[in-house]
Order: structure tokens, then sequence, then C-alpha cells
């Protein structure tokens, strides 16, 4: 098989856009939410993305000519490979977020390198769980129900990927809206536009342009930063961030977006092979997994993935050398600094269509992948997601209008206040911590209530009560422009999970099928 053949300029186009747009929400997130130094933001993080990206790609690359080498045949794809959108946004606003609001409410300086640490042991433990879950991850799937599995990677989709974006879509109409009519028609109505034009690439294109025309692009002086950046270790960060109390307040969202992180990849694994591409899981889960850690270990926060779409990108023609492209492409822009220039032109609004497609199809896929008699459980894995999405949201409404300040903090007469408008604000409060672990526990419960597996029910409340008594889950203190987790045994909640767990587990004696009660 040619290392490079016409269908991989297709491919290449369509996976670089992909990561094209992760790479400028890094950027526009790191900058505007968490308020990192552009400088910082160029030297130390974007070079850790190009060697994560490079890593992956050429390793995968290799693997399909591999492939090609057993089989004799030419049409091999190698598997899509790039920053995790998902993780992407959930390590920023869920962890480093937290950990920046906090080290501002201490009073520290440059709290921007608290909420860097926080993502760096984040992306190390992903890493980690994707690397050492390759071995096991088959187990691992077929333990989970899948409705508890997706129902909350779909929580976190359709709240802080989907309705984010929306807003932003319906907040400058013109380009939100019109090249959103353009990625529908691609992806959802599968038409192609003349020439073989990606659809991808003519929505990116239009949105540039017409964010010119409006005024919404350029944000500011051309903020161009040419020069060498190459990666440098960001050995002495980890340290700190390991030293410090950067682990254990957010287990609750490493452990659960690892596994998901691994489970999906082994899904698009699946994926290929029913395409005809039959990888061997175990290295091309540890590859994933040792990408994430290159990606940590040089300074970048975001873990990498398998992508799902390896049927689309083979049906392009895409073989091997559209990912050698792609890793490529992206190492000679962040080493280069020629990024800078790629933000200032193409502002997130010319891509926030393709990240809002990406949270659809994420959030739809829960309900298409499952059982249709699975489907209460996937909405009842929905809720604990969209509750901690709407405390966000609240604090964020209460922060711009002037409280957690000293003067005016956070404080238990907020709640109460809350309260007078039949908002029960507490219990989104307890959602928001551990949501992920809620999310899964919840959903699981859900189904194997409906499969008349009580037993499993029961078990599934008792891991609920378990997690309480770390206090990874529901437990929160209440900080000067924040709600935190609190690791402390959470009393209340452990006797309510327990409760339940006792009920299912008893159902055996106490209830009858609907049948037999007829």
């Amino acid at each position: 098989m040619k290392l490079f053949v016409k269908g991989d300029i297709d491919g290449f186009f369509g996976l670089a856009l992909d990561n094209l747009v992760q790479v400028l929400l890094i950027e526009a997130l790191m900058t505007g939410v968490l308020g990192f130094p552009r400088a910082f933001v160029y030297s130390r993080v974007l070079p850790g993305v190009a060697v994560s990206l490079i890593f992956g790609n050429l390793y995968y690359s290799w693997q399909a000519k591999k492939l090609a080498e057993k089989t004799g045949r030419k049409d091999h794809c190698a598997l899509p490979y790039g920053i995790n959108t998902v993780s992407l946004f959930g390590y920023v606003f869920l962890v480093m977020l937290p950990a920046k609001l906090s080290a501002e409410a201490a009073g520290l300086p440059q709290p921007y390198m608290a909420a860097w640490k926080a993502g760096l042991v984040a992306c190390i433990g992903s890493g980690l769980i994707e690397f050492a879950g390759a071995f096991v991850a088959e187990r691992v799937r077929r333990a989970t129900p899948r409705a508890a599995l997706l129902s909350t990677l779909s929580g976190i989709a359709l709240g802080f990927i989907s309705i984010g974006f929306l807003l932003r879509t319906f907040a400058h109409p013109l380009v939100g809206l019109v090249t959103l009519a353009i990625i529908l028609l691609t992806y959802f109505g599968r038409v192609k536009f003349l020439l073989g034009l990606p659809g991808g690439l003519v929505a990116v294109s239009v949105g540039a342009l017409l964010s010119w025309l409006t005024g919404i692009a350029p944000q500011g002086a051309a903020t161009l930063a040419p020069g060498l950046y190459f990666p440098v270790p960001a050995v002495s960060g980890i340290l700190e961030a390991f030293s410090g109390e950067y682990i254990l307040p957010y287990l609750s969202v490493i452990i659960p977006m690892g596994l998901f992180n691994l489970i999906g990849s082994l899904q698009n694994i699946e994926s290929a092979e029913a395409a005809g591409d039959s990888y061997p899981t175990a290295p091309s889960l540890a590859v994933n997994g040792l990408g994430t850690l290159a990606a940590a270990f040089f300074g970048s926060c975001f873990p990498t993935t398998l992508y799902i779409g390896h049927p689309g990108w083979k049906a392009l023609g895409a073989r091997a050398g559209y990912s050698v492209l792609n890793g490529v492409f992206f190492t000679a822009v962040c080493f280069s600094g020629t990024f800078s220039a790629i933000a200032w032109a193409v502002p997130v609004d010319a891509g926030m269509a393709i990240v809002l497609w990406i949270g659809i199809v994420i959030s739809a896929q829960a309900f298409s992948a499952t059982p249709r008699a699975h489907a209460p459980a996937v909405v009842v894995g929905l809720l604990p997601s969209l509750a901690a999405w709407g405390a966000m949201m609240a604090k964020t409404g209460l922060r711009a209008g002037g409280a957690g300040t000293a003067s005016n903090p956070f404080s238990d007469k907020m709640i109460e206040m809350f309260h007078s408008s039949d908002t029960w604000i507490e219990g989104a409060f307890a959602l928001e911590q551990g949501f992920i672990f809620s999310a899964m526990i919840l959903s699981a419960i859900t189904v194997f209530v409906i499969e008349r597996k009580f037993a499993k029910a029961g078990a599934s409340s008792f891991i609920g009560a378990a997690i309480c008594l770390t206090g990874l889950m529901h437990n929160y203190s209440v900080q000067q422009s924040d709600t935190v987790m609190n690791l402390s045994p959470h009393y209340r909640f452990f006797i309510a999970y327990l409760a339940m767990g006792l009920i299912f587990v008893s159902a055996k004696w106490l209830t009858r099928p609907e049948k037999e009660a007829e």
C-alpha cells in the first residue's frame, strides 16, 4: 500500500479540521475562560498538543501499513486520532476552572498556574487509565451497561458542549445558522458539495468569511507569535501538581473520564473492524494512552482519543497518508507559532457548528446505540450532567452579578434566596459534585431494574453509598466564589443510597411480576 494516495487529501482536510477546531477551542478557552497569557499557551501548551498528535498519527499510519503487508490489501484506512472533545470541555470546566477559582479565592498569584497543574494531573490520570485499561478494556465494557456509559458521556456533550455552542450560535445568528446549515447538509443530509469540497472545510471557510464581514473577527490587533516553540518537559509543573492538592478533589472527574476515553476508543476500533480494518485492540488502545501521557509530559492538559467516523474516512479514500499529514501539519503550525495567525484569522465561531454537531452526535448515540427498552436509563443518566451544567451557569451568573468577592462571598444565605423562588439549588450543588459517578450509578440502577436484575441494582446502590463515604460524590462546601467538593463522608447520602439498595435487594420477596400480579 502506498503511503499517500489521492483520497488522503480529502481525509486530511476532514481530520485536520476536526483537530483544528479543538486547538482553536484550547486557545480560546485557556486565554478567555481560564485567563492564561497567550505566550504561555503558545510556548508551553500547544507544543505538547503537537507532540501528542504527531506521536499517535505516525503510529496509526504505520499500523495501517503493517496491516496492508499482512493482508495484501491496499484499502486499509488508519485509525483517526486526535484531541478528545469531551475531555477538553470536561477538564476545562470541571477541573481547571475550579482550581483557578480556588487559587483566586486564596489570593494566590498567577491563579492560571493552579489550573495548569490541575489539568496536567487530570491528563496524566486519564493517560494511565487508558494505557493500563488497554489490557482489560473488553472486560470493563462487558461489565458496565452501555446506557450507563453512553448516557453519562451524552450528558456532558449535551450540557457542556451542545447547549453552550447553541447559545453562541444564536448570539451570532448569521454565522451560526449558516454554518450549521452547511454541517446539517453534509453530515445529516449525506450530500457532497460540488468539486468534492469537504463540508467541514466549506463550513469553516464560510464561517470565517462571515465573521470578518459582520465584525466578529478579528478580535483585537493581530497577535502573531512567529518563532520556534520546541516542546519543553513540564517536569517541575507535574511534580508540584502531584505534591499539591490537585489529585483527590478531581478523582470523581478523572476516573470516569479516563474510562469513557478507554471504552470510546475501544468502540471505535470495533467500528473500524466492521468496516474491514481489523486492528489489534491492546496496542491500539495503549498507544492512545501513551499519546495522552506524552501530551501531559510536554505541558498539554488535553487527552487524545481514537475518533469516531473511521468508515467515513475510509469511504473518502483515505488510507495511511492522511494520518501522517495531520500530524505533520499540527507539528509545523504549533512549533513555528503560525497557529497564532490561524487563531486570529479564524475565530471559534467559524467552527462552532462542527462542535455543536459533535455534541449532537454523541448525545444521539446514547439512544441509538442502546436497546430501546433502556431509553429511560439514558434519560436518567442525562439528568445529573444537566444539573451540574445548570449549577455552573447559576454560579457564573452570580459572579457576573458581583457576588463571589471578598465583600460579597457565596454563603448559605444565597441558598435561602434561591429557595424563595422555589429553586432547590443545593440539590444542583450536590449533583454537581461527582456527577459523572452519580450519572453512571443511577443509569446502571435503572437498566438493572428494567431487566429485573434487582440484586445488581442493589449492588449498584451500595457502590453509590460507598462512594458517598469517600466524599467523591454529592458532598460540597461553599467557598468565597464557588462550591467545591468536600472530601469527607456524606452520611445523609450514604444512608439514602443504602436504603435504595435494601429496597432493590428485598424486591425479590416483596414484589412479583405484573402479569403474575394480574
